[in-house]
């Protein structure tokens, strides 16, 4: 199934897409987000109860709203495929490379990708990003899948001056500059994500494509390691790293510009789409 948080007639709320339509949840799983349904653990029986309904708007009517508009966390991983570290000139890191993320510096499929005007060198990141389902603290690898809600499209934007002159956290923190959705494929419907492929475009052009498997630290691994040091709860997003492509390691930088349109694209999930626009 595919959940989706969204505006529409004055209100916030979540839903099923099927068919180009969203049906509301939000009555059936007696919660106001999406994040409260899955802490309540009633999402996806509300999701399956309206699989039948025939009411329901279509997608063109609604805002898409960032897949959780309120993360308590939006964890990311840094260097995390093998053929990036290559293409960076640097060795594999022996533990998972973490910084964090601020709500808003993200942006739903859709909206405009926002380049700051202190500095042109924006660049793309596309990733897969989980979603958590269940509170969990020192949860084994062996059992780290049965924790994720789902997975989602995330665009890690970077301003890679500020990244390396400044501080990785102000270099990832710009309002407005990474992209996350368009919705959320639940867990069910992929049960081995190294499995998936990643595919970033800019203007049409594909610039990164990589199976999930070429991560060093695989999904699992991931929730392993996050939850040794922080207790992960509903909700929470975890951007898993970028494949080789960058904008950065090209022999001609490519930068992201205004006007340009930016793709992430993981089939079995959907395609996150946004345009690029000047602060």
């Amino acid at each position: 199934m595919k959940i989706a948080s969204f505006s529409g007639g004055g209100r916030a709320s979540f839903g099923l897409v099927a068919n180009d339509r969203i049906i509301d949840l939000a009555p059936r799983a007696g919660a106001s987000t999406l994040r409260e349904a899955i802490a309540a653990g009633s999402i996806m029986g509300a999701a399956e109860a309206a699989q039948d309904a025939t009411k329901g708007q279509p997608l063109t009517t609604i805002k898409l709203l960032p897949p959780i508009p309120n993360p308590d966390k939006i964890i990311c991983i840094g260097l995390n495929y093998r053929a990036h570290a290559a293409e960076a000139g640097l060795k594999l890191p022996e533990h998972p490379s973490l910084f964090l993320r601020l709500n808003n510096t993200l942006t739903p499929h859709g909206a405009s990708l926002v380049r700051p005007r202190l500095s042109s060198d924006f660049d793309y990141e596309g990733e897969l990003a989980i979603v958590i389902g269940k509170a969990g603290r020192h949860i084994a690898k062996s059992a780290a899948l049965d924790y994720v809600f789902g997975y989602t499209c995330f665009n890690d934007g970077s301003l890679r001056d500020f990244q390396f002159k400044h501080s990785l956290t102000v270099g990832k923190n710009f309002p407005s500059t990474g992209g996350i959705g368009p919705w959320i494929a639940t867990a069910d419907t992929i049960p081995d994500p190294a499995k998936l492929t990643l595919t970033t475009r800019v203007n049409g052009i594909q610039v990164q494509h990589k199976c999930i498997d070429d991560m060093i630290f695989d999904v699992p691994g991931i929730i392993a390691y996050v939850s040794s040091w922080t207790e992960l709860v509903p909700g929470d997003v975890i951007a898993t790293g970028t494949p080789e492509g960058v904008g950065l390691a090209r022999k001609l930088p490519l930068w992201l510009k205004p006007g340009d349109i930016v793709e992430v694209e993981i089939p079995e999930i959907g395609v996150l789409r946004n345009p690029v626009e000047a602060e």
